[in-house]
């Protein structure tokens, strides 16, 4: 497998030393519900994980959940976004947190992204920071000052490890994103552990050797990384927008505290944009999963939708891009519906087996080429392969594209048949035929065949009467 290192900026091959590979996710800060663009950078790395079990490796994940200590900025300034979130709604910084980690998982089992193994709250650790920060001030490479606890990039021979940014082009003001904190020596610098908190309503926070606070947002990941996955660590993932500063940061503690080298591959997926550019909780109306279901889509119809592009490539957002993606995922699953049904052709052929899978293993393996693998499972259903030999391939290769082929196959099949029996709908009244479209629509909706149940929806609508679905169930309101 040959896989893109964004800290040499070179595609290499992956060969860990060991069976185990140790892998590492940042988490979502859980202030408000993620977006699609979010979720994107979620479902590649699933599909990472997946590919390297695949392959025969053990896998140890961990992510964290920060709960506590990101600001708006990335950096160290704006505001709290937990604290944000907490006024938005009126609740404490922990319910908020609760409910939308909660909400972050849901999404995870609606698109088949695998949970990881290791998932840690960020207030969960606070005193493994402390004994790191300890650590990096007694070896020089931490301060002090106005009450706060600062890393000292000056201390290091390379701090810009993945970009190609010159400190003088850092200076306060040159960019947005550089607060203008007179605590520190170097803007360069990035809190450790803050005690002199502009925000006066601060919830969370913690007795360390310097006061009464809480930590920077950037320890979090390298504490709870060594911690659950060791001092060397194989794979660390997240979106392009973490590199800098995040995961600058993250490096430049890590080594100094462990002495040496940390974190062998860095794996960065890159933005999903929308007409208004790159998609943001903070532009407000960011598309959410759930609004995507809303409109009919199922998950599994935005996951083909990014597997449909790399990861390395800005993947653009439109509806008329998802409606293409629906007609395709849906073609597809009409196409593998006849190798089910029929029960005929059942021999399987191990030539074309090893073949086809080889084929789907060289298209992941060649830096997760996700497109190239769905075009895997077109080339197997092109094949003069047996009918048997075909369903095996496809529920091999989504072992690692999770796309329900198989089973949402069947579900379209019998969605298929309840929009082709409208016709034969009883004619003893416009109840009775109510009665049955409404049966239909949430038969349709358990299969998750949403197009399915839109049509009927729009069917009741035509009869003069609005859908509405309740706690209690399904209501009928009349136009």
């Amino acid at each position: 497998m040959k896989l893109y290192n964004s800290l040499t900026r070179n595609k290499e091959k992956f060969s860990p030393a060991e069976k185990t590979v140790t892998m590492y996710t940042c988490g979502p800060t859980v202030y408000h519900y993620a977006h699609v663009g979010n979720l994107r950078t979620y479902i590649m790395e699933d599909i990472l994980e997946k590919y390297l079990i695949y392959l025969g490796y053990d896998l140890k994940r961990a992510m964290n959940i920060t709960d506590v200590g990101h600001l708006t900025s990335d950096g160290d300034s704006g505001d709290d976004k937990m604290l944000l979130g907490a006024k938005r709604e009126k609740k404490t910084v922990l319910e908020i947190a609760e409910f939308y980690t909660q909400a972050f998982f849901g999404d995870f089992e609606k698109l088949n992204i695998k949970k990881p193994d290791i998932v840690i709250p960020a207030t969960s650790r606070i005193n493994d920071y402390i004994d790191i920060i300890s650590s990096l001030i007694q070896k020089g490479y931490a301060y002090e000052s106005g009450g706060n606890v600062y890393f000292d990039t000056s201390k290091l021979s390379k701090y810009f490890v993945f970009s190609r940014h010159l400190a003088e082009n850092l200076e306060v003001g040159v960019r947005e994103d550089v607060g203008r904190d007179q605590n520190k020596k170097s803007p360069n610098d990035f809190v450790l552990w803050f005690t002199k908190s502009k925000f006066d309503s601060q919830e969370l926070k913690w007795p360390s050797p310097w006061g009464t606070g809480y930590p920077g947002w950037h320890i979090e990941c390298s504490a709870i990384s060594i911690k659950e996955l060791g001092p060397k660590l194989n794979i660390h993932c997240g979106g392009v927008d973490n590199a800098f500063p995040h995961h600058t940061n993250e490096i430049a503690q890590s080594e100094a505290f462990l002495g040496g080298h940390w974190c062998d591959f860095w794996f960065h997926v890159r933005h999903l944009k929308d007409e208004t550019g790159k998609m943001s909780k903070s532009k407000g109306g960011a598309l959410t999963l759930s609004t995507l279901v809303e409109k009919g889509y199922s998950p599994m119809v935005y996951r083909f939708f990014c597997l449909m592009s790399h990861y390395r490539k800005v993947l653009s957002f439109t509806f008329p891009a998802l409606d293409n993606a629906k007609a395709a995922y849906e073609k597809l699953l009409s196409r593998i519906l006849p190798l089910i049904e029929d029960k005929t052709d059942s021999a399987i052929d191990k030539e074309a087996f090893k073949f086809h899978k080889a084929a789907f293993v060289s298209a992941l393996g060649n830096d997760l080429n996700t497109s190239l693998a769905v075009t895997s499972i077109y080339d197997v259903l092109k094949s003069g392969a047996t009918g048997a030999t075909k369903l095996c391939l496809i529920a091999d290769f989504d072992k690692v594209l999770s796309l329900d082929l198989i089973k949402n196959a069947v579900s379209y099949g019998e969605s298929q048949k309840l929009i082709e029996s409208g016709a034969e709908i009883s004619a003893n009244g416009a109840e009775d035929e109510l009665k049955i479209l409404i049966e239909k629509r949430t038969a349709a909706k358990k299969a998750k065949d949403f197009a399915a149940a839109d049509k009927i929806r729009d069917k009741i609508r035509e009869m003069g009467y609005a859908v509405e679905d309740t706690a209690d169930g399904v209501r009928l309101k009349k136009l």
